[in-house]
C-alpha cells in the first residue's frame, strides 16, 4: 500500500481515538488544542480497534499473522475498521480472495453502522475507509466477475447472520456532533443512534441496497462490454 494511503489510514485511526485535536486561533496563534469528547461520546472505547489495526499494518509478518488469527477467531466482535485492516493484511500476504471477502464484509458492516447513526455527517468515515483500502481489492476482485458474483451474496449472508458484538457508535466520532458536543457540553445531548427498534429494518434495507447496487453495477459492466466491438485480428 502506498505511503500516502497508509498515512491517511493512520490519520483515520487517530480519528478513532477518544480525543480530537483541532487548530484554533487563541491566545497563542495556531496553537493545537486537545478536545476530549464529553458525555456519551466519552464512553466510546476504540482503543482495542486501534491496537488491532496497528498490528495488522505492522511491518513484522509475525505480528500481522498473530493479529489476523485473532480477528478471524472472533470477527463478530471487531469494529468494521478492523475488518478493513484485516483485508489489507491478508492481501499483503497473498491471500487475495480472503482479503476481498473481508473488505466487502467490513464495507457492508460500516454502511449499516452509518445508516443507523443519527449524525449524518459521520457517514463520511465509510468513504474514507473505501478510498484507502478499496483500490487494490477492487482491482483484483473485478478481474474475475464470475467469482465476484458468488462472493458478494456470501458477504451479505455473513453480515445478516453474524452478531454485531462491538460498539457501533465508533462512527459517531467522525461526525460534527462529537466535536460540537465537546465545545458545548452544557447543551442537551442528542441521540447518537436512530431508535434501536428500527435497526432490523435498517440492516435489511442496507443489505438489500448493497446487493442491488452490486447487481446494477454488474449489469452496466456487461452492457458496456456487449456494446464494445470485439478487436479484429490484424490483417496479414
Amino acid at each position: 500500500m502506498p505511503t500516502r494511503s497508509l498515512s491517511a489510514i493512520l490519520a483515520l485511526m487517530l480519528l478513532l481515538s477518544l480525543a480530537a485535536c483541532v487548530g484554533q486561533q487563541g491566545g497563542q496563534r495556531g496553537r493545537n488544542i486537545t478536545v476530549a469528547p464529553t458525555g456519551e461520546y466519552a464512553t466510546i472505547d476504540t482503543g482495542p480497534a486501534m491496537a488491532l489495526m496497528k498490528r495488522l499494518h505492522s511491518t513484522s509478518a509475525d505480528t500481522r499473522d498473530a493479529a489476523i488469527r485473532e480477528v478471524l477467531a472472533n470477527p463478530q466482535s471487531v469494529m468494521p475498521t478492523v475488518l478493513y485492516a484485516l483485508s489489507y493484511a491478508l492481501f499483503a500476504k497473498g491471500e487475495k480472495d480472503e482479503a476481498a471477502f473481508w473488505f466487502y464484509a467490513g464495507q457492508l458492516r460500516a454502511r449499516y453502522d452509518a445508516n443507523r447513526c443519527a449524525d449524518v455527517s459521520a457517514r463520511q468515515a465509510v468513504a474514507v475507509l473505501n478510498q484507502n483500502y478499496g483500490p487494490p481489492i477492487n482491482q483484483y476482485a473485478f478481474q474475475d466477475i464470475p467469482k465476484l458474483k458468488k462472493l458478494i451474496p456470501m458477504v451479505v449472508e455473513w453480515e445478516e447472520k453474524t452478531p454485531h458484538d462491538y460498539d457501533h457508535r465508533w462512527i459517531n466520532l467522525h461526525g460534527m456532533g462529537a466535536m460540537m458536543r465537546s465545545f458545548d457540553a452544557d447543551k442537551a445531548p442528542k441521540p447518537l443512534s436512530l431508535p434501536e427498534a428500527d435497526w432490523p429494518r435498517i440492516g435489511q434495507e442496507t443489505r438489500e441496497a448493497y446487493l442491488r447496487g452490486f447487481n446494477e453495477a454488474m449489469e452496466q459492466m456487461e452492457a458496456k462490454a456487449a456494446a464494445t466491438p470485439a478487436a479484429q485480428p490484424a490483417a496479414n
